[in-house]
């Protein structure tokens, strides 16, 4: 008797998995970042061909020390970032010296309603051994009829030798299609790093 089966038949019987959902995660847009640039932009490819998109955020390194990780969203292709925005971020915080372990909500970090660039990842250093690393879930950018809501998480090494891991919530208060995304520091260049864009099939959302 088989131990493991798929659409009532045993495993050795299967010969192809017809059914299953292929493709699910679909990579869209690679940008590499090998000198210091102001922002890292995506300003096509963001349409109703997906639902989900989602951006990896790989080595991540400011020119600045200190400097803190943001995005925005346009509606009109990149032409501007500046879309309304309300967010909330909490962290989790731990140093080298095993000095300080605790979890924070970071109310100063939250916009409301505002236009300004929402922070991702914060207090990043600049040294060697600091750089970020995450992803950003952005939800159904192309709908007319709702806002749009994202969720994301980060962790980096700081410029105070502190580890965070940070989770970020939040909607663009919209009901027009965001069609480009820009992530930049809050003081210097981007110095370093990769982020790239996935669309996530509509059978796997």
């Amino acid at each position: 008797m088989a131990l493991v089966k798929y659409n009532n038949n045993s495993i050795s019987s299967v010969t192809a998995l017809g059914s299953l959902p292929a493709g699910g995660l679909n990579l869209i847009t690679t940008n590499t970042i090998t000198s210091g640039v102001s922002s890292s932009s995506f300003t096509s490819n963001i349409d109703s061909t997906y639902d989900t998109y989602l951006f990896k955020f790989i080595s991540i390194h400011p020119a600045t020390d200190n400097a803190t990780f943001h995005f925005q969203a346009s509606t009109n292709g990149g032409s501007s970032y500046g879309v309304t925005v309300t967010t909330t971020r909490f962290i989790g915080q731990h140093d080298e010296a095993d000095g300080v372990a605790s979890i924070v909500y970071r109310s100063g970090d939250d916009l409301a309603q505002s236009t300004s660039y929402s922070l991702i990842a914060g207090e990043q250093g600049n040294g060697n051994d600091e750089a970020a690393i995450g992803e950003l879930f952005l939800f159904s950018p192309s709908n007319t009829t709702f806002v749009k809501h994202f969720i994301g998480r980060t962790s980096q090494n700081t410029s105070g030798d502190m580890m965070y891991d940070g989770f970020s919530a939040g909607y663009f208060n919209t009901t027009s299609a965001i069609n480009a995304i820009d992530f930049k520091f809050s003081s210097g260049n981007i110095d370093s790093g990769v982020i790239k864009m996935y669309g996530l099939s509509k059978s796997w959302v």
